[in-house]
C-alpha cells in the first residue's frame, strides 16, 4: 500500500516520477507539470485503463525527481526509460541507430565512408538510411566511379609513401604518392555531394558531353568509362524516391490499430525524397494517446538526426515541451504538426496504409509462427514424454585441435528463437588434452553451480533460469558424463538429450533414456533442432578460432620495441583482441596505461 502521507508531500513542481514495486524494481517512468496532481491521479481515479490498473496493483513505493523546466523532465523521463526499461512503458525494442554517409570534409582529401554517429567535425552527412545494405553498394559504387582515397591515413601532400593494392587496381587515385591535385580531388568530391544531395543533372551533362567528343576523337575506352560513369549515378539516384517537391527534411509518422494490436510506420523524408522506412509493432495497447506519446519521445531519444518537421496523425501530449527539446537537440525549430488536408495530410493517409499493411504482416507471421512452436512443442513432449512445455532450451558443445586451446559453449532458445543476450562461453580449466566428456562436463558444471549459488543469494543472474531441456551436440556417452554432473542437484530434474547426425553431417535423431528417436524431416522440430545444433557448433568453432588466433597474435605484440608482458596485458585489456589493437588510433593507444607517445607509435607502424 502507498503511504497516504507520502502521497501529500510531493512536491507541485515539474519533474519524473518512479513506481516501483515490492521488490523496489522501476515498473513505470513519467514525467508530469505537476508531480503532486499527476501522481495522485493514479490512485485516485476509478476509471483506468487495464493496463493502468494493472500497473497501480503492482506499485508498493514511488519516487519522485523535481526538475527545473519540464525540458528537463522529458530529457530525465528518456534517458531512465532507456536506462531501467520498465515493464508498464511502451518499449522499443529495435534501439538502433540508422547509418549515414559520411564525406570528410574536414580533411586535406576527404573520403566517403559510411557511419552511424553523427559529429560536429566539419563533415558532411546524408540519411539517414534503413537499408546498411544500399548504403554499402553507393559507397562501392562511389569508390568504383571516382577512385578517391580510401584509407584513414593523413597524407599532407609531399610525403611520398608505397601505395597500397587500391592504387594498382585503379581504385585509388594515389594520394600516398604525393603528386595527386588538390584542386582536381576536391572537384570529385563536390560531384559526390551533389550527387548525394540529388543535384546530379549538370554532373551527367557534362559527362554525357565528354563521353560524346571522346566518342568523335575515337577515344572509345574513354567513351566506355564515362557511360558506365553515367549509368552508376543513375542507378544512385534512382533509389531515391521524389515523395515532396518541397525539398525538406521531414519524418511521417504514422500508426493503425485494431485489437490493441498497433503498428507505427516512420517514413524518413531528406531534400523531398524517401530515403527509408521503418515500422514497430506492439501489442496489449489500451491508450492510444499516450502510446502515441511514448513513442515520439523514445524515437527521437534514440535518434541522431533530427527533421525539421515531424508530422503526425493525431495530437499528443507535451506537444510544445516535445518541440522545444528537439529544437533545441537540433540547433533551429522543429515543427511536429497534425496536417487536415493537402500534399501532407494526404503523404500521412499513404503512411497510415504502409503502417495497416505491415500490421498485417506482422499479426500473419506470428500466426505462422505460433503454428510452427505448437507443432514442435507436441513432437518434442510426445516424443520425450514431458508434461510441460521445454520453452528455454540449451545446447552446449566444446572445440579444441588435439586438446589445445579447449573452449565449450552454450547456446540458449527461448520459445524456438535464439536468445543471443543469454550466449555463454568457457574457457576449459581444469582439462588438459582431448577429453571431450571431461571438458562438457566442467562447463555444464560451472553452468548449474553459477545458477544453484545466484538463486540462493537472490540475485539477477546470467545463468538463470534453469533450461527445461538440455541438448548435447553427442550421444550416449556425452548424455551420461552429463548425467553424472546432474546427479548432484536431483532438485533440477532436467531431461538431457543428445543429437546424432548422419555421415553426412545431417541431423538424424535425438537420443533420450537410451533411445534413439529419428526426427521427421522437414519438419518444424527437424528445423528446430537442427538450427540449435548447427547454431552451437557454430558458436563454439567461431569462439575457438578466436582464442586460438588471440593466443597467436598476441605474441606478434612481444617482437614490438618497448611492449612487454605487463603492457601487453593493458593493451588485451582494453581492446579485447589484437585486430582492434591494429584499426587503434594513437590517441586510442594513449589511453592504456605505460604507452608512451613513442610505443604508440612503434605499434602503429608495425601493423601498417
Amino acid at each position: 500500500m502507498i503511504d497516504k502521507n507520502k502521497l501529500k508531500d510531493i512536491p507541485e513542481k515539474p519533474g519524473v516520477y518512479l513506481m516501483k514495486d515490492n521488490q523496489d524494481n522501476i515498473i513505470y517512468v513519467g514525467k508530469a507539470r505537476n508531480l503532486k496532481n499527476r501522481v495522485k491521479q493514479y490512485f485516485q481515479i476509478s476509471d483506468k485503463t487495464i493496463k493502468v490498473a494493472t500497473m497501480v496493483e503492482h506499485i508498493s513505493d514511488f519516487e519522485v525527481i523535481v526538475t527545473h523546466t519540464e525540458v528537463e523532465a522529458l530529457i530525465l523521463e528518456c534517458n531512465l526509460i532507456k536506462k531501467n526499461m520498465p515493464r508498464y512503458n511502451i518499449m522499443l525494442k529495435d534501439d538502433k541507430s540508422y547509418p549515414y554517409i559520411k564525406v570528410t570534409t574536414n580533411e586535406k582529401y576527404p573520403r566517403v565512408i559510411m557511419t552511424r554517429q553523427i559529429k560536429k567535425d566539419g563533415a558532411k552527412y546524408f540519411g539517414p538510411f534503413t537499408n546498411v545494405n544500399s548504403v554499402k553498394q553507393t559507397l562501392d559504387l562511389i569508390n568504383k566511379l571516382y577512385s578517391i582515397k580510401r584509407c584513414n591515413k593523413n597524407f599532407n601532400g609531399n610525403k611520398r609513401e608505397r601505395p597500397c593494392l587500391n592504387y594498382h587496381i585503379n581504385r585509388c587515385l594515389g594520394v600516398c604518392l604525393g603528386d595527386v591535385s588538390i584542386t582536381k580531388y576536391n572537384e570529385y568530391i563536390q560531384e559526390i555531394i551533389n550527387i548525394l544531395n540529388g543535384k546530379h543533372d549538370k554532373v551527367i551533362l557534362r559527362l554525357k558531353e565528354e563521353m560524346e567528343t571522346a566518342s568523335k576523337d575515337q577515344e572509345y575506352e574513354r567513351a566506355a568509362q564515362l557511360r558506365d560513369q553515367i549509368n552508376g549515378i543513375t542507378h544512385i539516384t534512382e533509389k531515391q524516391k521524389m515523395i515532396s517537391s518541397a525539398m525538406e527534411d521531414q519524418d511521417v509518422v504514422a500508426f493503425f490499430g485494431e485489437d490493441k494490436e498497433y503498428c507505427i510506420q516512420v517514413f524518413l523524408i531528406r531534400k523531398g525524397k524517401l530515403l527509408g522506412r521503418e515500422h514497430f509493432c506492439f501489442s496489449e495497447i489500451d491508450n492510444e494517446r499516450d502510446f502515441h506519446t511514448q513513442f515520439i519521445k523514445q524515437f527521437y531519444n534514440n535518434e541522431k538526426f533530427i527533421p525539421k518537421e515531424i508530422l503526425i496523425q493525431a495530437q499528443i501530449e507535451d506537444c510544445e515541451v516535445i518541440e522545444d527539446w528537439l529544437s533545441d537537440r537540433k540547433g533551429s525549430k522543429v515543427n511536429i504538426r497534425v496536417p487536415q488536408k493537402g500534399i501532407k495530410k494526404k503523404l500521412l493517409d499513404m503512411v497510415k496504409d504502409n503502417a495497416k499493411i505491415a500490421l498485417e504482416e506482422h499479426k500473419n507471421k506470428i500466426a505462422v509462427h505460433d503454428e510452427k512452436q505448437r507443432k514442435a512443442y507436441k513432437w518434442l513432449m510426445d516424443s520425450l514424454k514431458l508434461t510441460y512445455m521445454p520453452t528455454r532450451i540449451e545446447a552446449y558443445d566444446i572445440s579444441n585441435i588435439k586438446g589445445t586451446d579447449n573452449v565449450g559453449t552454450m547456446v540458449v532458445f527461448e520459445d524456438l528463437k535464439a536468445n543471443k543476450k543469454a550466449y555463454r562461453r568457457f574457457k576449459i580449466k581444469s582439462i588438459v588434452g582431448q577429453n571431450d566428456y571431461g571438458s562438457m562436463q566442467e562447463i555444464v558444471f560451472r553452468r548449474i553451480e553459477r545458477g544453484v549459488k545466484e538463486l540462493h543469494e537472490g540475485k539477477n543472474s546470467k545463468f538463470l533460469p534453469f533450461p527445461q531441456l538440455i541438448l548435447l551436440d553427442g550421444g550416449i556417452g556425452h548424455i551420461n558424463a552429463i548425467k553424472e554432473i546432474m546427479s548432484h542437484y536431483p532438485q533440477l530434474n532436467i531431461p538431457i538429450c543428445g543429437l546424432v547426425k548422419d555421415d553426412r553431417h545431417r541431423l538424424r535423431e535425438i537420443v533420450y533414456e537410451g533411445k534413439c528417436i529419428e526426427i521427421p524431416p522437414s519438419t518444424p522440430v527437424y528445423y528446430l533442432l537442427n538450427n540449435i545444433s548447427e547454431e552451437v557448433h557454430r558458436f563454439a568453432i567461431s569462439y575457438h578460432k578466436k582464442i586460438r588466433s588471440d593466443n597467436l597474435l598476441s605474441s606478434e605484440l612481444s617482437n614490438i620495441q618497448g611492449i612487454g608482458d605487463a603492457k601487453k596485458k593493458e593493451l588485451l585489456k582494453k581492446f579485447k583482441g589484437i585486430d582492434n589493437i591494429k584499426k587503434a588510433t594513437k590517441e586510442e593507444l594513449l589511453q592504456v596505461k605505460g604507452i608512451s607517445d613513442k610505443i604508440a607509435i612503434n605499434i602503429m607502424e608495425y601493423f601498417t
